[in-house]
């Protein structure tokens, strides 16, 4: 048995672990768990359409997945780069959809540098930056990419 503050090991053909007894009160004060209702989801989309299949079919299954991603609990910000920003243009296949998830509530922040790149004026969202957008992904507890 190992003394307080030193470390036991215990192997028997099974990985080895280690314990310190030393420093059990410091142990359960770690950071809290979050316990919020809604814990903030960002979801990533840096292409124009969901998956790398035929392009139909892509952009189809991506207004399905916007349109019941309102369901999804705690989704606070949809963020677009790279070709993913033409989705809030005037030729954007899920234009209704991102309308609805702004309206009700869900941050759509396109990144301008992108915008420009691709000659687009958003007709939804708010155009964003780089520190706007890694502030977002900071205070999401989860984040997804498409």
């Amino acid at each position: 048995m190992a003394t307080p503050g030193h470390l036991l090991a215990v192997s028997n053909a099974i990985p080895m672990v280690a314990v310190d007894h030393s420093n059990q009160h410091a142990l359960s004060q770690k950071a809290p768990v979050r316990h919020d209702a809604r814990m903030e989801t960002v979801v990533i989309l840096n292409q124009d359409q969901m998956g790398h299949g035929d392009r139909a079919l892509s952009q189809k299954i991506l207004g399905t997945f916007l349109k019941k991603s309102i369901s999804l609990t705690g989704l606070s910000a949809i963020v677009m780069w790279n070709s993913g920003v033409k989705l809030v243009g005037s030729e954007s296949p899920v234009l209704a959809e991102l309308k609805l998830l702004e309206e009700r509530g869900v941050d759509l922040l396109p990144c301008g540098t992108c915008l420009a790149h691709y000659g687009i004026t958003p007709l939804v969202g708010t155009v964003s930056d780089m520190d706007k957008i890694m502030a977002e992904l900071g205070r999401a507890a989860k984040v997804i990419t498409l």
